[in-house]
């Protein structure tokens, strides 16, 4: 049984369930593997998604990958949040493959979070993997954490937004991204 196994073990007992019961017997190894793979952004850092997938490219135009399928776990609470990110960002001599921005966003996502830090994390790791131009990151989510428990306001949408470089200094650029990630299909 591992460490994780262990202290799951411990809770079910604190709460007052029977870890030994039928449907609970397998639960402690279960949550220990689900934890695991919920969280193996830990051993994942943006660099090695990335890796060699720059190519030279004198493309100076905006690139968007929008709807980002992600899920995270709220540190606060360890309840899941979950969402879509949309991420820009401006070349400077040279692109990534596309599937890659999707990938340093679950290089986050895949950790105990908060929303905000999420956000600027994505930003602030394309602006040092590609060097571009600039980039801007908007991500939307929902929590569970303010969906069950708490306020329990099922319909809200948590919506933080990371600009760098000419996202931020310049508003006609910000203004096209934030158009193209709100466009309607």
């Amino acid at each position: 049984m591992t460490d994780i196994s262990a202290h799951v073990r411990a809770i079910l007992v604190a709460i007052g369930e029977d870890p030994d019961r039928p449907g609970l017997k397998k639960t402690p190894e279960r949550l220990s593997s689900a934890m695991q793979f919920l969280t193996r952004g830990y051993q994942q850092s943006a660099a090695r998604v990335i890796g060699d997938a720059l190519f030279e490219e004198s493309h100076n135009n905006m690139v968007l990958v929008r709807d980002i399928e992600f899920y995270s776990l709220c540190e606060h609470h360890m309840l899941p949040f979950f969402g879509k990110a949309h991420v820009a960002y401006i070349p400077n001599g040279r692109i990534v493959g596309l599937s890659k921005m999707a990938r340093v966003v679950d290089v986050f996502a895949r950790r105990l979070q908060v929303q905000e830090r999420m956000t600027d994390e994505v930003a602030d790791a394309l602006e040092a993997e590609l060097h571009p131009r600039g980039v801007g990151v908007v991500i939307e989510a929902s929590h569970l954490c303010m969906m069950m428990r708490g306020v329990e306001k099922q319909n809200s949408r948590t919506i933080t937004s990371a600009m760098r470089g000419s996202f931020l200094d310049d508003n006609r650029t910000r203004e096209e991204f934030l158009r193209l990630v709100h466009a309607t299909r």
